[in-house]
């Protein structure tokens, strides 16, 4: 999924740049650094901005896709049987800050944010919300210096050649672009593991300086999507939405945290606009449903969790 900080993006956004790849430039001084060069590469979805303007922040899934995973998805856990349940993740952070240092955020701030993610994932932040059973446990962070990396650019190739672990491993890449975060969804972990992840604005993590969405909670959506989940949004007022039942339907993604928002008169219950999967203030989120949980450890048994 994609959430835009600032002003938003109109449509659904993709960002196309050309050129060549640029090196991996990890941790060398500054007169070591090589300077960067672009590469093909796309970008999906970000979240924030308002109504039509938003860009989603994963690759779009039409509602016949929609059925098919499902349907997949299905057959896969009659296969594999109970899904898991107490799962620790390993987390890869990769810091693509530019050769000046832009964007090298500190060793304090990742810790932050991996605490907002187990408590986020545990259920810490509401008596509403539902512990998943998911903690987040940082394996390792390492840092490279490169103009074209930390603007998000040649996506494809850094991402490929940082990325660390399997399909159970969380790779977070902290980078500059026009959006909060991009997502990437388990079941196409088989066909493009090698870019599989969340890409997050550096300047969201706790500390940060985006105004509102400062707290640390933009990754907790994009590791929402990461374990399967849609947005609160998804398909409008129309069945069956994010295939989850405990999320009442919603036809618009909420800005900011106005209260008894309701746009969906004819299904039961408000906008879920405290739920990680709207697009509301971080201050304003502060819980998974039950049957996000469920949904989540079905997804990781079927996509993510290391063969038995």
């Amino acid at each position: 999924m994609i959430r835009l900080k600032g002003a938003a993006l109109a449509g659904a956004t993709v960002l196309l740049l050309s050129g060549l790849v640029a090196p991996a430039q990890a941790a060398l001084p500054t007169s070591e650094r090589a300077k960067p060069c672009d590469e093909s590469t796309t970008g999906a979805s970000a979240r924030g901005g308002t109504g039509a303007e938003r860009a989603l922040d994963h690759r779009d899934i039409t509602a016949a896709e929609q059925r098919a995973i499902e349907e997949r998805t299905a057959r896969i856990l009659d296969r594999k049987g109970r899904p898991s349940t107490g799962v620790a993740i390993p987390t890869y952070v990769h810091v693509m800050a530019a050769q000046d240092g832009s964007g090298d955020v500190t060793d304090k701030q990742i810790t932050r944010q991996m605490a907002v993610l187990n408590k986020t994932f545990g259920g810490g932040e509401s008596t509403d919300a539902s512990d998943s059973g998911f903690t987040f446990t940082l394996a390792g962070t390492d840092r490279f210096y490169n103009d074209t990396w930390h603007k998000d650019r040649s996506s494809s190739a850094y991402r490929s050649a940082t990325r660390q672990g399997g399909a159970d491993a969380l790779n977070i890449w902290l980078v500059d672009f026009a959006y909060l975060g991009i997502a990437t969804f388990p079941w196409d972990y088989e066909k493009n593991g090698a870019t599989d992840g969340i890409r997050v604005h550096y300047d969201s993590l706790p500390g940060g300086s985006i105004a509102n969405y400062d707290l640390g909670e933009t990754a907790t959506h994009e590791a929402g999507h990461w374990m399967g989940l849609f947005h609160t949004f998804q398909g409008g007022c129309n069945e069956p939405g994010d295939y989850v039942v405990d999320t009442p339907a919603m036809s618009t993604p909420t800005n900011g945290c106005p209260p008894n928002k309701d746009t969906c008169l004819d299904a039961p219950g408000l906008d879920p606009i405290f739920n990680y999967m709207d697009y509301s203030y971080d201050s304003c989120y502060n819980q998974f449903t039950p049957d996000q949980s469920t949904r989540m450890n079905q997804m990781w048994t079927a996509y993510r969790a290391p063969a038995a």
